[in-house]
């Protein structure tokens, strides 16, 4: 029997992973979809095309799938006809909350995002309750492996805003403008990239406690979950685990 426990959690761990992988490349098709049919299947001409396509490819989402994507967006395929929209709250003890979703259905999309924020203690406010808070901000993450002087140079050299050590990775931020310039000039000089792009940062965060961190999280995750959630932004200062 232990050999059969131990086979069943390795399935419930692929389980789980693979769910995770599929709901990622879902999210990543729709972006692409959205973009391509607002800015064209050209991602030499349309930005929002480039990024989502780099977020695809950061996520492992075989090419074939990103080229149907992308056919689909532009009509070629039959159109999928999805729309961009935010959301922002706040969730408990306060911490505001963004959200961006694609949604062929924003009635049903945001009664699913009210009734989670109210299941979680928090409330779904008006378009710019929290907004001014955040600041669209490109971020890249670069695989560890380069000494400090080196990345610290690599991002002078191409134009950076600032680079902060992480667990297993460095984290840069650059002007939103300049997110594809730095990425490209990071590539030129042979770092590895696991992730690039827009994200809204916290101009100003809320530290939680343990519990605090605990109630946030938990909200967090379930918007994630959301079939019609794209990316959620908090500015939570969470206590290290």
């Amino acid at each position: 029997m232990a050999g059969h426990n131990k086979w069943s959690k390795i399935k419930h761990r692929k389980a789980v992973v693979d769910k995770r992988r599929g709901t990622a490349w879902s999210k990543c098709s729709k972006a692409i979809m959205v973009a391509a049919k607002h800015g064209g299947a050209d991602p030499e001409s349309n930005l929002a095309l480039r990024y989502a396509i780099d977020e695809a490819r950061y996520a492992n989402m075989p090419r074939d799938t990103i080229e149907r994507a992308i056919k689909k967006g532009a009509g070629e395929l039959g159109a999928e006809d999805w729309e961009a929209i935010r959301y922002e709250g706040f969730g408990p003890h306060g911490v505001a909350v963004l959200v961006e979703a694609l949604t062929n259905n924003r009635t049903r999309t945001a009664n699913d995002v009210r009734n989670i924020f109210a299941g979680h203690g928090g409330n779904l406010g008006a378009t710019g309750c929290v907004g001014y808070l955040f600041d669209s901000t490109g971020v890249i993450e670069v695989a560890a492996g380069p000494a400090e002087e080196d990345i610290m140079q690599a991002a002078i050299d191409a134009g950076a805003r600032d680079v902060v050590p992480e667990e297993d990775r460095w984290r840069v931020t650059t002007d939103p403008a300049d997110l594809h310039a730095v990425k490209s000039a990071f590539e030129r000089a042979g770092l590895t990239l696991t992730g690039a792009a827009l994200e809204w940062v916290p101009n100003t965060t809320a530290r939680l406690g343990a519990e605090e961190a605990e109630a946030v999280v938990a909200l967090l995750d379930e918007l994630e979950e959301n079939d019609d959630v794209q990316k959620v932004w908090s500015n939570a200062d969470l206590p290290e685990a």
